[in-house]
């Protein structure tokens, strides 16, 4: 018989079922992956199977994260009895061909099962290591394959954790001494390939819920397994008012709820969980469970079963990293350090790894005056405590960062995401085609981001390049063939026709690069002024609006739900689309990156891009259309043009191309030719 490689569709019920019951075989080594695991993977097109005369005899389940260009090999299994036949390099190569737009495959496997000879063979290499998040704590031993695109982004990848508390109902599944009925669930929290993507974490209620056991051996050996998860300790009186809060809501929003001491037991896991800063807490409980609407709409918490945070995790993290959604209104302000005032900054930037405070002041009083032009950035809440701090100056090509910190805050990612982009614009401004942050402690939060922003190291210090060519790819790599010579780093060979994925994951490292002979595509896309003022301020507006800190870095528009052959990533123009009838005021007034598009209905993608902000319920039900559906792009990285391009040189850079123009391409999204996109950015950029 043959080996036949079938790519599982959610309809093929019996291939699903088989590849669950072969994976149920060998728990112990994959890891547990519960029933609807398979079936998302199938939905995402990450479920390969290996079949002969109709039964499956192995399977590679995979992961195809939006926001990164890797594959995440979540399980590589084949039946025992079918090993030595060659079907797991089958497997791999077929994942392979189908695709080979990615930059590679990222695995993970116990060191202690001893199969570095397997994936040796299969081409993986080594690539790094991680404790294991179960009860021994295993290594885990990371592999990658590359699949031959430019290798200087295979790293680019932030290590933010999905940080999820647990009830105690979840961490008994984990760590007690007894298996409870359906703990199978709460288990796949901890499988190996879940490693550095998911930190558990546990808040004082856990704790006294331990101390409550009445078996002794059961609450000691639950108190000494508390180790192996990240402590939280939100502030009591925040969390007593939050939990009021809960309460009182429950009771209007359940009437037949019975308010009593469980109830608030229940819900003093959400406020906490919401007064630590999380979005995310893992429960099997089945009054939680009720209390789902409540718990997001008073405290931003979202209570999710153990499987939700496995099919889910990667949007889960993504919008815990990022909600810039809570920065408005927040009154963020920003403004230089007054001289004197740096000790006030110690006890907020006091990092770890050897930096004491003392040392820490004198050296931002060093950064003051002199030769060089210091400018430090301090960044303070509505209480007027500083929370975010960096200092920097030019120095010819290169822009210095000698501090970046932030302090401990809810809102911390978030911040430090917004701020490397800052700095990227700012060396933008300034001319700098280099980035270096010589911070020797700059804070976790800003470390763990960098990746996704092309940071690397060099010399131990993060460094950047600024590539500002919108071009071929060969311009492209000329330039910042260059700079990376001047740093003496090997530099990265691009190639015409790169697929989309790698070339987006070029131009978000060497931003503000764009690499206009690629298949990454472009499209443009008209937007009333309401919201373009909303988004961009652009135009602007009269009277000044409120902070929006965070607001160009990441973002959502709605629209009415009719899809115009849109795929993603992709490049983005802003039509400004509301003018006279001589074409006054239709301009297009910047470019950004599209992320991702998602059609639903209004309730389930204001749900999922609440944290976005500026949208309301009402407008986005508003941008529905009679299907009773609209669509969401999730954009990110805008670049405002200095100088807006008007609709009359729209249509004459158009025209100059000898491209066909119709007016009918600024009605709806419309894609355009990425010859187009060139054009009429370096109209908006140009400065003579």
């Amino acid at each position: 018989m043959t080996i036949k490689l079938v790519p599982v569709s959610p309809a093929q019920d019996e291939l699903i079922d088989k590849a669950i019951a072969l994976g149920d075989r060998y728990t112990k080594t994959l890891g547990l992956l519960t029933p609807p695991a398979y079936r998302k993977a199938a939905e995402d097109g990450g479920l390969l199977v290996a079949v002969e005369a109709d039964e499956v005899l192995g399977y590679a389940l995979f992961g195809l994260p939006k926001r990164s260009a890797r594959i995440r090999l979540a399980h590589l299994c084949v039946a025992e009895e079918q090993r030595g036949r060659g079907i797991a390099r089958r497997l791999v190569e077929g994942v392979k061909e189908r695709y080979p737009q990615r930059l590679g495959i990222k695995a993970k496997c116990r060191r202690d099962y001893n199969l570095s000879g397997m994936w040796r063979s299969l081409g993986f290499v080594p690539d790094g290591e991680v404790r294991g998040r179960g009860r021994d704590g295993e290594i885990l031993d990371g592999w990658w394959l590359d699949l031959g695109h430019p290798d200087l982004f295979t790293e680019m990848e932030s290590d933010a954790l999905l940080v999820v508390t647990v009830d105690h109902g979840v961490f008994a599944d984990l760590r007690g001494l007894t298996d409870m009925a359906g703990a199978e669930e709460s288990r796949a929290l901890e499988a190996g390939w879940m490693a550095d993507l998911v930190q558990l974490a546990y808040t004082p209620q856990l704790v006294h819920e331990i101390r409550d056991l009445p078996n002794t051996a059961e609450r000691q050996h639950q108190q000494a397994a508390l180790t192996g998860l990240h402590k939280l300790s939100p502030d009591a009186a925040a969390v007593a008012d939050r939990s009021r809060e809960l309460l009182q809501a429950a009771s209007k929003a359940v009437p037949d709820l019975t308010v009593d001491a469980e109830l608030r037991l229940r819900l003093r896991y959400v406020a906490e969980t919401s007064c630590a800063g999380l979005q995310v807490l893992a429960t099997r409980d089945s009054l939680l469970s009720r209390l789902v609407d409540v718990a997001w709409e008073v405290a931003r918490v979202r209570v999710v079963s153990p499987s939700t945070v496995t099919l889910h995790v990667d949007e889960l993290r993504q919008a815990q990293v990022y909600r810039p959604a809570d920065l408005m209104g927040t009154e963020f302000r920003s403004g230089e350090v007054a001289t004197g005032a740096e000790d006030e900054l110690v006890a907020f930037f006091h990092q770890s790894g050897g930096d004491d405070g003392s040392a820490f002041a004198e050296r931002l009083r060093s950064l003051n005056g002199g030769s060089v032009a210091w400018h430090r950035e301090l960044l303070r809440d509505g209480q007027g405590r500083p929370v975010a701090l960096y200092v920097w100056a030019l120095d010819g090509r290169t822009l210095i960062v000698p501090v970046l910190r932030t302090a401990g805050h809810p809102l911390e990612q978030t911040l430090a995401r917004q701020l490397l982009f800052l700095i990227k614009r700012l060396g933008r401004d300034c001319g700098a085609e280099i980035i270096r942050i010589s911070d020797p402690h700059p804070s976790e939060a800003a470390r763990s981001a960098a990746g996704d922003d092309g940071f690397f190291d060099h010399d131990g210090r993060l460094v950047a390049l600024l590539v500002d060519v919108c071009g071929a790819a060969a311009e492209v790599e000329a330039v910042a063939g260059g700079l990376a010579r001047e740093l003496t780093v090997d530099t990265t060979s691009l190639r015409a026709g790169m697929p989309a994925e790698v070339a987006a994951v070029v131009e978000r490292a060497w931003w503000p690069a764009k690499v206009i002979d690629s298949e990454l595509p472009s499209y443009l896309v008209p937007i009333k002024p309401r919201w373009s003022t909303e988004l961009f301020n652009e135009p602007a507006m009269l009277m000044p609006r409120s902070d929006v800190l965070g607001i160009s870095r990441e973002h959502v528009y709605y629209r009415s739900s009719g899809r115009r052959g849109e795929s993603v990533p992709a490049r983005l123009l802003w039509y400004v689309s509301d003018g006279n009838s001589q074409g006054e005021g239709q301009v297009v007034v910047g470019s950004s990156r599209l992320d991702e598009v998602l059609i639903d209905t209004p309730d389930a993608l204001f749900s999922k891009f609440e944290h976005l902000g500026v949208y309301g319920r009402l407008e986005v039900q508003e941008a529905a259309d009679a299907s009773g559906r609209a669509m969401a792009l999730r954009f990110s990285d805008t670049e405002i043009f200095p100088k807006p391009v008007t609709l009359r040189r729209l249509t004459s850079l158009a025209r100059g191309l000898g491209l066909p123009w119709s007016s009918n391409l600024l009605i709806s999204l419309s894609k355009i030719s990425n010859e187009l996109f060139q054009a009429v950015y370096q109209e908006g950029h140009r400065t003579t």
